[in-house]
């Protein structure tokens, strides 16, 4: 089997979420990036406690909207972006994507922070990184309800994949955010 093949199947049955995690992990251990998942706010309301080392939440209410699902420092700036999967072989709702998340990429790229979106076409098994003012354009601007799935790949930067890192988007992120100085490690 030819090495394209091999690297072009490598994702299968991983979600985005799991390999930006690794991903993450990966750029923490070797110091390249400091990013975390941000946990999901909640309220927790009743407990059940059938002994103490079994603890269980059987009630909880999400206390407010979350902003985007990751967040962290990459070569000084703040960094914030959204991971978003979609089944569609055409195009990438915007139904997705929630208007308080625009809202916060608003003002991360207002206060000079990097922000984007990583969408992942599960069908092609291909990940794009596409800026959030790109989108955030769309979204507000567009009659459409969408971004057609060519736009996606014209618009955003295709993610390669790997081993370690398993998504190498931060090689993205240096050659749309700092295009102007020498790339990390390069």
């Amino acid at each position: 089997m030819s090495q394209t093949v091999v690297d072009n199947h490598m994702g299968r049955g991983m979600s985005l979420e799991e390999d930006i995690n690794d991903s993450n992990a990966y750029y923490r251990a070797c110091d390249r990036a400091l990013i975390h998942k941000k946990p999901t706010p909640i309220q927790v309301v009743k407990v059940d406690y059938p002994a103490r080392c079994a603890a269980k939440i059987t009630e909880a209410y999400y206390k407010t909207p979350s902003t985007t699902d990751y967040n962290g420092v990459y070569r000084g700036k703040a960094i914030d972006f959204e991971a978003k999967e979609t089944k569609s072989k055409t195009s990438f709702p915007f139904k997705s994507i929630h208007p308080h998340q625009i809202h916060h990429l608003k003002k991360v790229l207002f206060h000079g922070g990097i922000g984007f979106f990583i969408i992942r076409f599960t069908f092609y098994d291909e990940t794009y990184l596409i800026d959030a003012g790109v989108i955030i354009e769309r979204y507000e601007n567009s009659e459409r309800k969408s971004i057609p799935y060519e736009q996606v790949k014209q618009l955003g930067s295709y993610i390669k994949e790997g081993l370690s890192p398993r998504l190498r988007y931060l090689d993205n992120v240096d050659a749309l955010y700092f295009k102007e100085e020498n790339s990390y490690g390069k």
